[in-house]
């Protein structure tokens, strides 16, 4: 069995790698090749923690695996982030073990893959502005991720640690871009073409007034039970685009919406990998406020961890284990 460190993965993919491969898995879960499986996801008990197992197969890959992993939000006294993961991946011909992926790193750059991937697809085309609600290590991922996909020139960004916000603002004006932190989260709202939200939140942030016609809002945070970041009249408002429906409904911004009565299933108007396969129409007018309920699934977390992988295995990088 192949074993990749935090730090080798680091070098074998890159954000834009990640956006071109999770890109193709979106599409592969349209046309019915890939498929996820029911995720695992629970409050442990334990030093506060959230624990969590999501699993999925690629036949056309083909790819078979499993991530684990979850938040552990004590961690950054102990010198270590929050967010701990890694992928196991399997041969897909006989079952057995093949790679262990450290997959902190490689979450950050999926997500952020994930999220550009829906700007790429559902912003308008001269999108220049972004909004960043929640500036710890994610935003990093988001922001580069973005800055793929279009034109950006200016960063507004909101944190409740005004360290955070501070140390994303040397970011942002380090890439050559304008950054403005932001008192007041509608501030951000308020002046972004590009919203994207990722944080722990467990309350509304966002609120339908605070957003201008014509917005993509890409919200990363919810993706367990009781996690929310939008007013779910915002939600209700918008054209909504997911990775997983029954994910969105369940543990994704559109819970609280869904649960309110204010939008059902079928208000839905399309997952983000029928956009990509060309299955589905994206944005219809450049009024339009889109939203992506980017709850997180396996096969984003497989298709950059089969990359590293491939990459490891061509460079002759990376630890053989017997079991």
């Amino acid at each position: 069995m192949l074993v990749i460190s935090e730090q080798l993965a680091t070098r074998l993919v890159s954000i834009e790698d990640a956006i071109a491969a999770v890109e193709t898995a979106f599409a592969g879960m349209a046309r019915g090749t890939a498929k996820n499986y029911p995720v695992v996801r629970e409050v442990v008990g334990y030093q506060d923690a959230v624990f969590g197992v999501k699993t999925g197969a690629d036949i056309a890959a083909p790819l078979l695996g499993l991530k684990a992993g979850g938040y552990w939000p004590h961690n950054l006294a102990r010198g270590l982030t929050n967010h701990q993961s890694a992928t196991l991946l399997f041969d897909a011909d006989t079952g057995r073990a093949a790679a262990l992926v450290s997959a902190n790193y490689l979450t950050g750059v999926r997500t952020g893959a994930a999220s550009a991937i829906a700007s790429k697809y559902l912003a308008r085309e001269d999108a220049s502005v972004l909004g960043i609600i929640g500036t710890g290590a994610q935003s990093v991922h988001q922001l580069r991720a973005t800055m793929a996909v279009r034109p950006i020139r200016r960063v507004h960004a909101w944190d409740p640690a005004p360290a955070n916000l501070q140390s994303f603002g040397e970011i942002v004006r380090g890439l050559g871009l304008e950054f403005v932190g932001e008192p007041y989260v509608a501030g951000v709202a308020g002046n972004a073409d590009i919203l994207i939200t990722v944080t722990p939140s467990q309350k509304a942030l966002v609120e339908k007034s605070s957003v201008r016609p014509g917005t993509h809002i890409s919200a990363m945070g919810a993706d367990t039970k009781g996690k929310q970041e939008l007013d779910p009249h915002l939600v209700a408002g918008s054209a909504i685009f997911v990775d997983e429906a029954a994910q969105s409904l369940s543990i994704g911004e559109c819970q609280h919406a869904f649960a309110a009565g204010l939008i059902a299933g079928t208000d839905i108007r399309s997952t983000l990998g029928a956009v990509v396969a060309g299955l589905a129409a994206g944005r219809r007018d450049a009024s339009e406020i889109t939203l992506f309920d980017g709850t997180g699934v396996a096969l984003q977390d497989l298709v950059v961890a089969a990359l590293a992988v491939k990459r490891a295995v061509e460079q002759g990088l990376g630890t053989q284990a017997e079991y």
